[in-house]
């Protein structure tokens, strides 16, 4: 053949993997409401930007080689908003993109070639039925899968935060697709779609239970069940948006600090309106939600798992164009009292701040931890221990606000008086002890007639003012509500001209990454 047959073999061989599976495949993934996995990549990533790596794999299964393009597994880099990422795609119109040999290989390979050397931000577009079989049946075909791996850390199992991973969930994520999703900093998940170890035609087979997809992981589990979903998207277009909009927080690796961006004009005022927010009665609920947004650029908090453990707000914000973690407590859920599920959301986020450099804020308004015989059963003391191992290892600066209450274990927990604050402030309206002042004075005193209980509650109330911690110089300051704002930009400016910029040390990068 001469250079020009060879050429056009070339074209002609690229045309037909490009198809993926076919258009009668492509067709029927579209029936059942789904993008294809280069449709998604086009909508993700800027105009002609994506470079493939591996198109002409396909599966070594004896006759497979014409039916498996790229083996089901789409990879490479591209611009995202002018940016490098990488990307990962599961094609399900090749055999459901099911992991085999080849296709493992190569998902291997990317991994870490992104981990070791790009360090760009990683994508996985999920959306695979498991593994394939008969390819992976038998001990000799499991060892080729598995392979002898030297030192022990295998990409598709392991996550040590070098550079941000995102996981995107469309149409059914089984087998290591839903490893994939408990390994990621960051999970959307599409409504409709289903994040789950068994499919369940495989989970009635194996132990005769029959659950739909939707019942095992669909986007509630997930989203206020588990914790494992960080953001929910109503359609496959509004997941892109929220992948650009959580990388626009995140450096491109741990070396980097996260991106400055233009302050919006008006965050100054926004501050002008706290007081109005904050109520006169100690005994009033309120949503911290409208306290951060009074205090952050634009009024704008990127808040991740909003529906799990609802009593902590966890959340990407920026103040004077610097990236912050936001960690608040909201006393209109649970009167801010923290259960197990927000303190496993508590560490998962200390770990993705700490581990792409984002000073932490921490919002006090917690009478104290969830306890009682269902907390005990769900070790809620050693969830309290292991939220305060992974905050002592954090090394981003900690700047902790008392807003209204902080009691008990809680208040170290929250990086209060104990926690290990960098700078720590509290409002007028502050309250500092072990417990409650209602619930102290039953307590101590027992049941008093209701005068004389107002009258001892009020010495609990005022021992536990911030004035005496500020004496003891446990507060650096106790400062006006509406002075916040100005507060923390100080404190960050002094951050950034500090010789460590603020960066991590990384203790808390090979932390596990889902709870």
């Amino acid at each position: 053949m001469g250079v020009k047959d060879l050429l056009k073999e070339l074209e002609e061989k690229r045309k037909q993997f490009l198809q993926m599976g076919g258009p009668e495949k492509v067709r029927k993934q579209h029936e059942r409401g789904w993008l294809t996995a280069r449709e998604r990549i086009d909508k993700l990533l800027d105009r002609g930007s994506f470079m493939e790596v591996g198109l002409f794999a396909h599966s070594d299964f004896p006759g497979m080689e014409e039916k498996t393009p790229a083996d089901g597994l789409i990879c490479g880099y591209g611009l995202m908003d002018g940016r490098r990422v990488a990307v990962i795609a599961n094609d399900f119109t090749v055999l459901a993109s099911t992991n085999a040999k080849v296709n493992l290989k190569k998902l291997l390979h990317f991994k870490s070639q992104v981990k070791e050397r790009m360090k760009v931000p990683l994508i996985f577009l999920g959306e695979a039925g498991g593994a394939r079989m008969p390819d992976c049946q038998g001990s000799k075909e499991i060892c080729d899968l598995t392979g002898y791996v030297p030192d022990g850390l295998r990409p598709e199992y392991t996550h040590f935060r070098s550079q941000p991973f995102v996981f995107a969930a469309f149409g059914r994520c089984y087998g290591v697709a839903d490893f994939q999703a408990n390994l990621a900093d960051f999970v959307v998940q599409v409504k409709g779609s289903v994040i789950s170890v068994s499919g369940p035609r495989a989970l009635k087979k194996a132990i005769g239970q029959a659950y739909s997809g939707e019942e095992m992981g669909g986007w509630e589990v997930h989203s206020k069940i588990t914790g494992v979903t960080d953001m929910v998207a109503e359609d496959e277009e509004a997941s892109f948006q929220i992948i650009r909009k959580f990388l626009s927080y995140m450096p491109n690796n741990q070396n980097e600090l996260p991106p400055r961006e233009a302050v919006p004009p008006g965050s100054e005022q926004r501050m002008s309106r706290i007081l109005e927010v904050l109520p006169e009665s100690r005994k009033r609920a309120y949503d911290m939600h409208h306290i951060i947004e009074c205090i952050v650029d634009g009024g704008e908090c990127f808040e991740l798992k909003p529906e799990f453990g609802g009593m902590l707000i966890t959340g990407l914000a920026r103040i004077n164009g610097e990236v912050v973690g936001i960690v608040a407590n909201n006393p209109i859920v649970n009167m801010g009292a923290t259960n197990t599920d927000a303190l496993d959301k508590l560490m998962g986020f200390l770990c993705l701040c700490d581990s792409y450099n984002i000073p932490l804020v921490f919002f006090h308004d917690t009478p104290g931890h969830m306890v009682g015989k269902d907390a005990e059963a769900k070790k809620v003391g050693a969830k309290v221990v292991n939220a305060l191992q992974c905050l002592f290892q954090v090394t981003v600066p900690k700047i902790a606000v008392i807003v209204r209450k902080t009691y008990g274990q809680a208040t170290i927990n929250m990086c209060g008086i104990g926690g290990g604050p960098d700078f720590i402030v509290a409002w007028p309206t502050a309250e500092i002890g072990f417990m409650d002042p209602s619930i102290a004075v039953d307590v101590v005193y027992g049941n008093l007639p209701e005068e004389e209980r107002q009258k001892m509650m009020d010495k609990m109330r005022g021992d536990n003012s911030p004035y005496p911690a500020a004496g003891a110089y446990c507060l650096q300051d106790i400062i006006d509500p509406r002075e916040t704002r100005d507060y923390l930009i100080k404190v960050l400016q002094i951050i950034r001209d500090s010789e460590s910029k603020g960066m991590s040390k990384h203790y808390l990068a090979n932390w596990p990454t889902k709870f």
